[in-house]
């Protein structure tokens, strides 16, 4: 199970999201009223647990941008939610431990899933942040299948229901936990992530251990990872988009 927290900007907000038992935090880096630059994020990341997984959210960037940010703040992984191809979305996956590609606006099929070599697949509302869900009813069967994140429109007063129907891996939230954009509110956030580990312990069938120290999830991928990253080769790949 997985619970990821997203849009942080301030460090009180990472420190307190992290208290609470989230498995990992995100940092936007497209532009968003969440937006935050590099030195903002170096900042908090020295700041977190090693066990705590740090991922940065980019939109359409090249991938040698997004492997040199993640290389150079010191980040666990990337979130990739544009209209990246597989081809770019392997480069990035092969010199980065963790690597999740976002879908938004869109329900994609298992075939166009299978087409991504990744850490885990999110599904997200049509427009990102908006605190606005979409039917959970179209997508329940693909947890069957992939390791699934499921964003877009969650909030405390619905995280169970959706979990109860999508039976995802883990869940992804961002502005339905806001008191403003880019600030958490802690009652929302500390209802969110509670409610989150009670539902996705019953559907899995996981007794909470909270000495358990890192997220196995975590774990597997950095061992999976560290042979292909030690013998990763540089070079310069053009972007290439989703035909």
């Amino acid at each position: 199970m997985f619970v990821k927290i997203c849009g942080i900007t301030n460090e009180s907000d990472a420190l307190l999201a992290v208290a609470l038992g989230a498995d990992a935090v995100g940092f936007i880096f497209a532009p968003s009223p969440r937006q935050v630059s590099k030195e903002q994020v170096k900042d908090i990341v020295r700041q977190l647990p090693s066990e705590v997984m740090t991922i940065g959210v980019f939109v359409n960037e090249r991938p040698e941008s997004v492997i040199r940010m993640v290389h150079e703040i010191g980040l666990t992984g990337a979130q990739l939610h544009g209209s990246e191809g597989p081809n770019n979305v392997e480069y990035v996956a092969s010199r980065i431990p963790v690597v999740l590609k976002g879908f938004s606006g869109e329900r994609p099929s298992l075939d166009r899933i299978s087409q991504y070599q990744v850490s885990a697949v999110l599904l997200d509302s049509d427009i990102p942040g908006s605190g606005q869900p979409f039917d959970w009813s179209g997508i329940a069967g693909l947890s069957a299948s992939v390791r699934l994140i499921l964003a877009g429109g969650l909030n405390p007063a619905n995280v169970a229901e959706a979990i109860s129907v999508v039976k995802p891996f883990g869940v992804d939230v961002s502005s339905g936990i806001e008191a403003k954009p880019g600030k958490k509110d802690p009652a929302k956030l500390r209802a969110f992530i509670s409610r989150s580990r009670a539902a996705l312990s019953e559907v899995h069938g996981v007794l909470e251990d909270p000495e358990a120290g890192m997220n196995p999830f975590l774990q597997d991928l950095i061992a999976q990872k560290t042979a292909i990253l030690q013998s990763s080769n540089e070079g310069v790949f053009d972007w290439e988009e989703e035909p």
